[in-house]
């Protein structure tokens, strides 16, 4: 009898557990804090106006070399996810789809610049990342329900249609301004909402 009563009443525990779950899950709720946004959007902005300053002021032309530090901080973003990770109780969807969609992107970019870099069109190379940009941006904004990220990757398409009429030495400069509008604008506005929320 004692025995049954306690099956009973764990079974009533994980339901409620699993119900628990679940309603997490499901929630609608932004629970982004907008840190990868910004040191990403402002590692970008400072490579492209490093970049366009060393080779328009100084005729520096190895101040591309700017962009390795790119991978120092995908090294840190590793070590961030997974320390996030550790520490969350409970996965959600929208954060394992958002992983994805980022991921995708990732691999679309590295890719494009590889095949942009070997065939020569150096042309393409800034409008195509223009394009790249917008997508994960957008997706992450329907994912958690966030206009400003939506709005972001829509200005992201726009700068891209831009570039076209853009001379090449100068389309630098749009990509500063997809990643304010994309990643900056947007991930103050996360972290001002994850503040709220938390």
């Amino acid at each position: 009898m004692f025995m049954e009563h306690a099956e009973a009443k764990m079974s009533e525990k994980e339901s409620i557990e699993l119900i628990a779950s679940m309603i997490n899950k499901a929630k609608n709720r932004v629970g982004e804090t907008g840190t990868l946004y910004l040191l990403w959007g402002w590692l970008i902005l400072i490579c492209c106006l490093i970049q366009f300053i060393g080779v328009h002021f100084f005729n520096y032309e190895n101040s591309a070399y700017i962009w390795f530090s790119t991978w120092l901080l995908l090294i840190y973003q590793l070590f961030y996810i997974r320390k996030k990770r550790k520490s969350r109780k409970v996965r959600t969807y929208t954060g394992e789809i958002n992983a994805f969609v980022w991921l995708v992107f990732f691999i679309c970019m590295m890719l494009s610049l590889f095949i942009g870099i070997q065939l020569k069109r150096y042309e393409i190379i800034d409008p195509m990342l223009l394009v790249l940009y917008g997508m994960p941006t957008f997706l992450s904004g329907v994912i958690l329900k966030f206009k400003p990220l939506i709005i972001g990757g829509i200005c992201c398409w726009v700068l891209s249609g831009l570039s076209v009429f853009t001379p090449l030495e100068y389309q630098i400069l749009l990509i500063v301004a997809a990643v304010i509008s994309a990643w900056i604008i947007p991930g103050y506005l996360l972290k001002a909402n994850f503040k709220k929320e938390n």
